[in-house]
């Protein structure tokens, strides 16, 4: 699974990649600080089942903190996007295609108005956020749009000629941007388009078609970065109002940072995505504490916590509605490494204990006999629809 943050220069992406990724990148307060697409490893975070069996959890990927679960997840940081990136201003094509493989966005957006449209500075509060949102909708529609209208008209013959499914044909044209062809199939009908007169679709039809395949295929929630800056409450009230659609979150990148910085120096005790820390060193300055006070007060405070791990979890459990199940055994929760619990995978909603047999193993799901729910106790069928935070055993063929 793969986040992928997008926005204007200098909306503070990078920030937030180094926050929640502890990668070393290049921060500065200046337009295309960073110049190609970086990936990083982030984490999700989910209540952890060990608490359910009274016991402590060894997790083999990610981490574990007053059982609360950080699973593994792929977090890309692509450069700033900039007006007419899908014609190819600047980098933009390229910027754009290294995002074809995220199966969500998180936009961070300057809610402080302190950086206009190229990412320079300005007076805070003078530039509207909201513009921000606008101009990546557009970009990555058009985007969409080209990539659609590219030889449309014999694409559509072809496929009445031959009476192929346009669902299919669809799907395969735009499997590269991850269009399903549940995605393509509901589209069509939101638009009401006649699907055995694809000839006849207009300009018109294949835009309003892009931008819906886009929003199922990209799904997008805003980072209110920088809401730490004096006055950026206004404009976070606006934005919500005027963009109903989206899911926007407050946040501060710089201040998570800090934390996680502090965490890791063993300063404070912190857990990612909470509304406090304590402080537990004695080697801090005047100024080192001042900061956290200042982040304390200013951002966990007024707005519960930094929004920084709010936008990752809800970006994979809200938008891709996925769930976490832990593999278990009825009568030992250990693998053979003695580690207690040391999985927990993330899987679509929906999805079957058969499925996450395969997620394990191919083999595993190839012998598959029947599973267990290890925290009820009883015997589950293949097609039997798992929960979030279920605990599963899997019995297979010799």
């Amino acid at each position: 699974m793969l986040i992928g943050l997008v926005g204007k220069p200098s909306a503070g992406k990078s920030t937030f990649f180094k926050a929640s990724t502890l990668a070393e990148t290049a921060i500065a307060s200046y337009p295309f600080t960073t110049l190609k697409s970086q990936e990083g490893v982030a984490y999700v975070k989910v209540e952890c089942v060990d608490s359910f069996f009274n016991v402590q959890c060894n997790p083999r990927f990610g981490f574990c903190l007053s059982h609360k679960r950080f699973v593994p997840i792929k977090l890309m940081d692509v450069p700033g996007l900039i007006e007419g990136s899908h014609t190819g201003a600047g980098m933009g094509l390229d910027f754009l295609n290294d995002i074809r493989e995220a199966d969500v966005l998180i936009h961070v957006i300057d809610i402080s108005g302190s950086t206009n449209a190229k990412g320079e500075s300005v007076p805070a509060l003078t530039h509207d956020p909201g513009k921000d949102i606008e101009f990546l909708d557009f970009e990555l529609n058009m985007w969409y749009y080209q990539i659609l209208k590219k030889g449309w008209d014999k694409f559509a013959r072809q496929v009445k000629q031959e009476k192929a499914s346009i669902i299919k044909a669809l799907h395969k044209q735009l499997s590269g941007l991850k269009v399903t062809e549940q995605h393509v199939e509901d589209s069509i009908k939101n638009l009401k388009l006649n699907i055995d007169n694809s000839e006849g679709w207009t300009d018109k039809d294949l835009m309003n078609l892009a931008t819906e395949l886009r929003h199922k295929s990209k799904p997008t929630i805003i980072a209110a970065n920088k809401i730490d800056i004096e006055g950026s409450e206004k404009n976070l009230e606006k934005v919500k109002k005027d963009f109903p659609n989206y899911k926007i979150i407050p946040c501060s990148a710089d201040s998570e940072l800090a934390l996680r910085e502090s965490l890791k120096k063993e300063f404070i005790k912190y857990i990612p995505g909470s509304n406090t820390f304590e402080i537990i060193s004695n080697n801090l300055n005047e100024k080192q504490i001042n900061a956290l006070k200042f982040i304390k007060k200013e951002v966990l405070e007024k707005y519960g916590n930094t929004g920084v791990q709010d936008l990752l979890d809800s970006a994979i459990f809200d938008l891709l509605e996925y769930i976490a199940v832990f593999p278990g055994g009825m009568h030992n929760l250990k693998d053979k490494d003695g580690r207690t619990l040391p999985d927990c995978l993330l899987l679509p909603s929906g999805s079957t204990a058969l499925d996450f047999a395969f997620k394990i193993h191919t083999d595993i799901g190839n012998n598959f006999i029947k599973a267990f729910d290890v925290k009820k106790r009883i015997v589950i069928g293949k097609e039997h629809k798992l929960n979030n935070l279920d605990v599963i055993e899997i019995a297979t063929r010799k």
